[in-house]
């Protein structure tokens, strides 16, 4: 029985849609970790913060929950009571493919990006070093790498891990709820 997951991946990855189709699917609530970190005008919340925030949001759900994001500060707070992490490891040409058709499509509509905050996504923003295409291609490999090591690390050993290597993958998933 899945009641406590978290959906982790590399920034484009799919976690967001993912995420909620499976809440939705389990009748569990959808928590995402963006629109609980970023306040307006791309400010960051201080760490007690959204960590708090975060706590709150798993407190209140009575059927469990789905969280969608990494922030490995959050870590010691969500995968303390997580009984499945799954991880959208998708080939690095499709997350790159992906990433930049979902920044054209956020910069051409201007829609806000979280409920939370007023971000929104800019074609200036796409082009400077704070965009989340370059994130992408600066964690893809890193991402990898730590995610191989925590499933194998023992203090995560009470966690049962679900790798997903393509979009294919996590749709035939999604199917079998």
């Amino acid at each position: 029985m899945m009641k406590r997951i978290n959906v982790v991946g590399t920034s484009a990855s799919g976690k967001t849609t993912f995420s909620k189709a499976m809440a939705e699917k389990l009748g569990l609530q959808h928590i995402e970790l963006d629109d609980l970190f970023w306040q307006d005008n791309w400010q960051q919340s201080a760490d007690e913060v959204f960590l708090a925030k975060l706590a709150t949001q798993m407190n209140q759900t009575a059927t469990g929950y789905v969280i969608d994001g990494n922030y490995s500060r959050s870590i010691p707070v969500k995968w303390r009571e997580v009984d499945v992490v799954i991880w959208l490891d998708i080939p690095f040409h499709v997350n790159m493919w992906q990433s930049l058709k979902r920044a054209i499509q956020r910069a051409v509509t201007g829609r806000t990006l979280w409920p939370s905050s007023n971000n929104t996504e800019s074609f200036s923003r796409m082009l400077s070093r704070d965009s989340i295409i370059w994130w992408m291609i600066k964690t893809h490999q890193k991402n990898r790498k730590k995610y191989l090591h925590m499933m194998e690390d023992p203090q995560y050993q009470h966690i049962r891990w679900i790798h997903l290597k393509s979009s294919r993958q996590a749709q035939q998933f999604l199917a079998t709820l």
